[in-house]
């Protein structure tokens, strides 16, 4: 599942936690393995955390990037890790929910190869168009749609991404005829909306904030329940399409068998992580909603997104590329 910009995000808050967690370790460093390619502001975000506990830990931290084959090769190097504590995996909803879905062949068991340990950030998306869409809101987007069926097209980063799964999952709560076009990556799909080319997309507000401040994109709306930060002013699609939820996450996940003790203190450093002002607040300039939760939470969550997109996913036919 594709999260190109995310990945400031994903990175920010988990490489701090797993300095937390191995405080009670043997002194080893703990390698945070995130499975997707550095870049942009991940690296910079990632001291920011990192540095901070580990003075206020005296711990190490190791941040090991393994991209490649949407996050599975990174989950799979912590997955046949050692249960000691001294690796965990930065995951997201693509890593745990939806790639069981989509890969059918997985080298290790989704549901049971890691111990959940905490949520630490929601990412909704934005439902943008080009300024040139005769639309103000969702509800006058819906009536555009339904008035000339399959005639607007959306773009997203491929077959299966948080793009796709929200454009699709848009089309049936509003029953409306949407044309998928798929590039490879979030920022060929957002181009070719600003170029026109296409007219709708839902993108996270990290990549899309400069392009919806400078007027080049209309935000109509966001795609969680409560409305962002970052844009106050922008309401959710479930103010016009009651129930309408589309929330991609990132969470810390070790491997199966690691000692309940140590899921239990990761936990702990995670939620003192989280709450500390500023690193709420840089979350909530990216987009992202600063949210934590128990392990047994976080399983929980795991296994709710994948019901629900294992059904979208079968409904729509989705396959991955």
């Amino acid at each position: 599942m594709r999260h190109p910009s995310r990945r400031l995000l994903l990175t920010l808050v988990l490489a701090g936690l797993s300095c937390a967690a191995s405080a009670q370790q043997s002194g080893k460093p703990l390698t945070l393995v995130v499975p997707f390619a550095p870049g942009g502001g991940s690296d910079t975000s990632a001291r920011l955390l990192s540095q901070a506990l580990a003075s206020r830990l005296g711990q190490t931290v190791v941040i090991e990037n393994k991209p490649g084959a949407a996050g599975v090769i990174g989950a799979d190097q912590v997955a046949r890790a050692p249960a000691d504590g001294n690796t965990i995996l930065l995951g997201n909803i693509g890593t745990q929910s939806i790639n069981p879905i989509l890969y059918k062949k997985l080298p290790y068991d989704a549901k049971t190869a890691f111990a959940p340990v905490s949520l630490v950030a929601e990412l909704p998306q934005v439902l943008l168009v080009h300024p040139g869409v005769q639309a103000k809101d969702v509800a006058g987007l819906i009536t555009l749609l339904k008035a000339q069926p399959g005639k607007f097209s959306y773009s997203t980063s491929g077959p299966g991404g948080s793009m796709h799964l929200a454009g699709e999952m848009f089309k049936s709560a509003t029953q409306t005829d949407i044309q998928h076009v798929a590039y490879r990556g979030g920022g060929p799909a957002i181009v070719d909306l600003l170029s026109g080319h296409v007219q709708i997309t839902f993108a996270t507000v990290l990549e899309s904030l400069g392009h919806i401040k400078a007027g080049k994109l209309r935000a109509l709306a966001v795609t969680g329940d409560k409305r962002v930060p970052a844009l106050p002013d922008v309401p959710t699609v479930a103010e016009t399409v009651p129930g309408f939820k589309s929330i991609s996450w990132v969470g810390v996940l070790a491997p199966a068998k690691t000692p309940q003790a140590t899921i239990d203190r990761l936990a702990a450093a995670i939620r003192d992580t989280v709450a500390q002002p500023d690193i709420a607040q840089r979350l909530n300039e990216q987009g992202a909603v600063a949210r934590t939760s128990t392990p047994r939470q976080f399983a929980a969550l795991i296994e709710s997104d994948y019901t629900t997109y294992a059904q979208l996913i079968a409904e729509k036919g989705i396959k991955a590329e």
